[in-house]
């Protein structure tokens, strides 16, 4: 499995802070998330989520200012409505850079 997004710039005891960036047509490393952790939109475009076994479950328009605190249960990460499941990858299938800053929890 690879990174959770593309630059770790800070990690202690508590939190890992990633930046992903995300050129048109470019996919981040198929990874797991272990914790809870909360994202949040610097620059949008269209990402296209796709399970451990490859299978695309579909788009999902993400603009800037958008925010998501996904939680793990079991195999999936939820926030609110939104299921998807722990092992994952995003590939940016829009027009634009795409760029997050992600936040994770490394225990309660």
């Amino acid at each position: 499995m690879g990174n959770i997004a593309t630059t770790r710039f800070f990690e202690n005891e508590k939190i890992s802070v990633w930046e992903m960036v995300l050129e048109p047509g470019e996919s981040c490393d198929m990874h797991t998330h272990n914790n809870d952790y909360l994202f949040y939109v610097l620059e949008g475009s269209t990402a296209e989520l796709v399970d451990g076994q490859g299978k695309s479950m579909g788009a999902l328009e993400l603009k800037p200012g958008d925010k998501y605190f996904f939680k793990v249960e079991g195999q999936e990460l939820v926030a609110g409505d939104l299921r998807i499941p722990r092992t994952h990858l995003a590939k940016n299938v829009g027009k634009t850079r795409y760029r997050e800053l992600l936040v994770e929890s490394k225990g309660k």
